[in-house]
């Protein structure tokens, strides 16, 4: 199969259950780039086995690790994509033809994300069309420093396209709860260092308020029994994300 002149870089830690699939879907690339922090578990054997360049980086972060992949990509096009990812096949033709075109003029393009929740299609508060830019020329695109909710920042124009990125977002319930505590923590790190404040109650409120938008104002509701679990973890790492901005806030004033 003659390779496109596309370079996907991808961050990795214990994805033995993902990285198969997400790495079949790109094959059509030059180069795979895997930075990887720190697995334990079959990831870097499926990676090795796909023909992917796998480097093994300490954790700084998802923008920061993201950035040292796309440091290393060669090709002129450059693809970010996460393990729980999916480049469908009518997806792979349009990023054939854009990486290979030397008509196309934009810097960059956006993909409509399509987010799969305990096996269903979830197409309401906010998770649908979930529009993230992704496929950027080389030099012209970079990542956010965010620990989290980082994204790409490009220079230029943006095309959006109507092909998708299928995205297997984690369904268990146990690793759902590791993920809140993570994500929380480093959210609380993020606002704390931006100088917000709050109090154990008004994090209570926020809370109530995301679950009130997410379930009825945006549509929840429609998505069903999945669309219910999203708006209460959704609440509740809200919650404790500023319920922890409490806690360094108190250990910055001495425990007061």
């Amino acid at each position: 199969m003659t390779k496109s002149p596309l370079s996907v870089a991808m961050i990795t830690r214990n994805e033995e259950e993902n990285i198969r699939a997400c790495l079949q879907s790109v094959s059509f690339a030059k180069q795979i780039v895997v930075v990887d922090s720190g697995s334990t578990d079959k990831t870097l054997d499926f990676a090795a086995s796909s023909g992917a360049e796998i480097y093994s980086e300490p954790w700084r972060g998802f923008g920061p690790q993201k950035q040292s992949a796309i440091d290393k990509c060669r090709e002129p096009w450059i693809l970010i994509l996460d393990a729980d990812e999916r480049i469908p096949a009518e997806s792979a033709d349009a990023i054939k033809k854009i990486v290979s075109d030397p008509d196309v003029k934009a810097a960059g393009f956006s993909f409509p994300r399509k987010n799969y929740f305990q096996g269903r299609w979830i197409k309401h508060a906010g998770w649908w069309p979930d529009r993230v830019v992704r496929l950027f020329r080389q030099g012209m695109g970079k990542m956010t420093d965010a620990a989290v909710h980082e994204s790409v920042e490009v220079r230029g124009e943006i095309g959006a396209l109507d092909v998708v990125i299928e995205h297997y977002t984690e369904s268990r319930l146990s690793k759902i709860i590791q993920k809140i505590d993570r994500y929380s923590t480093l959210g609380a790190e993020t606002a704390f260092q931006e100088g917000k404040t709050c109090t154990t109650g008004g994090a209570f409120l926020r809370a109530f308020f995301t679950f009130a938008q997410d379930y009825f104002f945006r549509g929840g509701f429609l998505d069903g029994t999945p669309g219910l679990t999203l708006a209460v973890t959704d609440a509740v790492n809200k919650f404790f994300k500023y319920a922890k901005l409490v806690e360094l806030i108190k250990a910055s004033r001495g425990g007061q």
